[in-house]
Parts: structure tokens; C-alpha cells; sequence
């Protein structure tokens, strides 16, 4: 088994708080509603919403995948920081983890850092055009919530 691990840092005009709270504590509420184009729904299998919960998010019909599950192993509302799992993955993984992380920047913005570790089954070889489309997967969500926290500065304050 072989772990590939990836690190992407993006930054935000967006204080470390409201993203981590657009983005992780109220993300199945709000991904669904931003993104209806792509996700029907995000529901909690199990949990409260902290360590040990299961999140499940629920694509729309028609893509390659109709569903994943996510484990939340860590979640920190002190330091914006969050880690979870992507479990319950049937071809090239055994697992892929990611871990979040907000910072705050001089500017009053943010520095988030997601690093992502693939846990491959076998002898599997992670394609670089599987990273990229993940990347871009991952930014344009978070590029989404930023521009509706941009447009909406009560939101999550």
C-alpha cells in the first residue's frame, strides 16, 4: 500500500472563522444550496456533527458517483483546524484523509492550508490528472462559499 500526500494553500480576504464556519461546522447545509448543480444533499449518517460523525454527501443524478461517506476525526473550533476521512471507497483506496487548517493573516484574511493523504490499495498508481480534478473539485467550493460569504458579510459573522 502506498500514501501520497499532497499539500494546496489558498488565500482569502475572508476572516479564519466565518470560512471554517460556512465551510466545515454548517457545510451540509450550505454546499447543497450553493452548489445544486452538482450536490443534492449532505446528510448526517451518524453523530453530532464532531469527532466520530458520518457525513454522507448525496451528487446529483447522472455523474460517476451518486454518494460518499465522510468520517470526521478531528474538529477543533479554537484553532479552524478539521481532519476527516473519506471512507467507505471501493476502487484505488483503502482511504484518503484530509486535514484543514484556517489561518488567520496580518490583512485580517486567511491562510487555509488542506493537505491530502492517499492510502492505495496494492500496487496502485495515483494519476496526476485524479489530483487535478480533486484540486479543482475542493477550489471551486471553497472559491463558491468565499464569493457567498463576499456577498453576504452578515453570514456566519
Amino acid at each position: 500500500m502506498g500514501v501520497f500526500t499532497f499539500t494546496n494553500e489558498y488565500t482569502s480576504t475572508i476572516p479564519p472563522a466565518r470560512l471554517f464556519k460556512a465551510l466545515v461546522l454548517d457545510s451540509y447545509n450550505l454546499i447543497p444550496k450553493l452548489m445544486p448543480q452538482a450536490i443534492k444533499s449532505i446528510d448526517i449518517v451518524r453523530g453530532d456533527g464532531g469527532a466520530g460523525t458520518i457525513k454522507q454527501i448525496n451528487f446529483i443524478e447522472g455523474g460517476k458517483v451518486s454518494s460518499m461517506k465522510n468520517r470526521v476525526d478531528e474538529l477543533n473550533e479554537k484553532t479552524f483546524t478539521y481532519k476527516y476521512t473519506m471512507i467507505d471507497l471501493k476502487e484505488k483506496f483503502e482511504a484518503i484523509v484530509y486535514e484543514v487548517k484556517f489561518e488567520p493573516t496580518p490583512e485580517g484574511g486567511s491562510k487555509n492550508k488542506m493537505t491530502s493523504m492517499y492510502y492505495a490499495k496494492g500496487e496502485v498508481e495515483l494519476k496526476e490528472e485524479d489530483v487535478k480534478a480533486g484540486k479543482e473539485r475542493a477550489l471551486g467550493m471553497y472559491k463558491v462559499a468565499e464569493a457567498y460569504l463576499l456577498q453576504n458579510p452578515d453570514a456566519y459573522a
